[in-house]
């Protein structure tokens, strides 16, 4: 076998060879190298390499919980248990004493500590034919599209005092500062006072967001997309401020999480998604000590990634544990308004797709009627949207139809997204039954500040 071609015996051969070094390095720690049990071990690894059958370096690494060997997958060798290490290199001509000296060391140091002391102290122990190491993560944000951080100009005066207001709650709690209750009072009163009826805000909302959100502002867009839900589902005015109060403070825990993790580039790892999934039980835990906020805060907090049937999501609150059905409309709120933004690793979904994302979603993930009524509630082309129709007319939707999604109210416009004659309802039909016009696709405003003075003039 060479080392840049291993054969079907070397690629399962290998796993065995890392599991089983990594088990030498668990005895030493607990018996002395010449120990019996130490010395079989140490004798079944010099054996594995022997079988690889090669005086060359044989490279060993664990890459996203999958063994390679010498960069080639090792076929069926599952997912790799815990080991202190991921990457294994040793010699086919190492000597037993190497690979015992080597474990004695790895027990007394941590393996991702500095390179240079560790590969010094193998060194002093004679041990030159096997090294370990870490890998560390390809940083590959050189390549992947970079988003502003916010709108970079918001339409709406009201929206934009919310969203200031939710800046100063979230940046206070990020600093370890108490939450000023009074503020979010204020804030959700804001929401449904006046946010809610303004067609430009909205507009910013539910369309295309061309910007990677901070916290606050999902927050704030969440708490909108929950709110138009609520009111379809026929909440009262007292349910409806208690829906928003809690999405609204939905992902305070990730003010406890580090902002190198809440804002990296691409997808997290495995470290990293077990401390983001921490942000739930982080929130609850901070909204529970907090006087003045609805017994429900916390709850939402704690549910809004947990699936709606109770056998999903995180955190493990136990099989058949239904969450209230506040964290259920969160949950719905809360994706579609994730997808529709932008990522560094993912461009922004149009609002006709997200839809469709959580209609797929319906019945395990998420609750099928609230999907369903949050669907007629914004409908897949949302005010604001632009769009192209089946007679080649760029237009704007003005009105949406609950009982028809697929057909809204338009306002024609010329490329300069300027008023054409009169608005347009695309759910009137011909003589013979068939819709006159259908929405073809949706189209990247060019002019986001027209958009928004029309459908206020509208």
């Amino acid at each position: 076998m060479s080392a840049a071609d291993p054969d079907n015996r070397a690629t399962t051969d290998a796993p065995r060879l890392l599991k089983a070094f990594g088990a030498l390095t668990t005895l030493t720690g607990i018996y002395p190298v010449g120990h019996p049990l130490v010395a079989e071990k140490v004798r079944e690894i010099v054996e594995l390499v022997r079988q690889l059958e090669t005086a060359d370096w044989i490279r060993l690494d664990v890459i996203h919980g999958t063994v390679h060997l010498n960069g080639v997958l090792c076929p069926d060798s599952g997912r790799s248990s815990a080991l202190p290490f991921d990457s294994l290199h040793v010699r086919g001509d190492v000597s037993p004493e190497e690979i015992a000296a080597a474990a004695d060391v790895l027990r007394k140091v941590k393996p991702d500590t500095d390179r240079g002391p560790l590969e010094q102290q193998l060194a002093e122990r004679g041990v030159t034919r096997l090294s370990v190491a870490r890998l560390v993560p390809l940083d590959t944000r050189w390549r992947m599209q970079t988003w502003a951080d916010q709108p970079e100009t918001v339409y709406d005066p009201d929206y934009e005092e919310s969203l200031g207001l939710a800046q100063h709650a979230f940046e206070t709690l990020s600093e370890g500062k108490a939450l000023d209750v009074g503020s979010v009072r204020d804030l959700v009163q804001l929401l449904v006072g006046r946010v809610i009826s303004s067609n430009a805000a909205l507009a910013q909302i539910l369309a295309v967001k061309k910007y990677e959100n901070l916290t606050y502002i999902h927050s704030v867009n969440v708490a909108v997309l929950s709110l138009l839900l609520g009111r379809k589902l026929g909440f009262t005015a007292d349910q409806l401020t208690v829906l928003v109060e809690a999405a609204v403070l939905h992902d305070v825990g990730k003010t406890r999480i580090p902002l190198d993790v809440v804002k990296k580039p691409g997808a997290l790892d495995r470290r990293e998604r077990r401390i983001m999934e921490a942000h739930p039980v982080l929130g609850a835990a901070l909204l529970a000590q907090i006087e003045g906020l609805h017994r429900l805060s916390p709850v939402v907090a704690l549910e809004h990634h947990r699936a709606a049937d109770g056998r999903g999501g995180y955190p493990d609150l136990g099989d058949g544990v239904v969450p209230h059905v506040l964290s259920q409309i969160v949950s719905v709120a809360d994706i579609y308004e994730a997808i529709t933004g932008a990522r560094s690793y993912q461009l922004p979904t149009p609002p006709e797709r997200a839809c469709l994302v959580l209609a797929r979603l319906a019945g395990s993930k998420l609750k099928a009627a609230l999907v369903k009524a949050f669907i007629n509630a914004i409908t897949f082309f949302p005010i604001g949207s632009v769009i192209r129709t089946s007679e080649g007319e760029l237009a704007v939707v003005v009105r949406t139809n609950e009982n028809d999604p697929l057909h809204p109210a338009i306002q024609l416009v010329s490329d300069g997204l300027i008023p054409v004659g009169d608005e347009i309802d695309t759910s009137r039909r011909n003589a013979d039954g068939a819709y006159a016009r259908h929405v073809v696709e949706t189209v990247e405003p060019t002019d986001g500040a027209q958009v928004a003075r029309l459908l206020t003039a509208a």
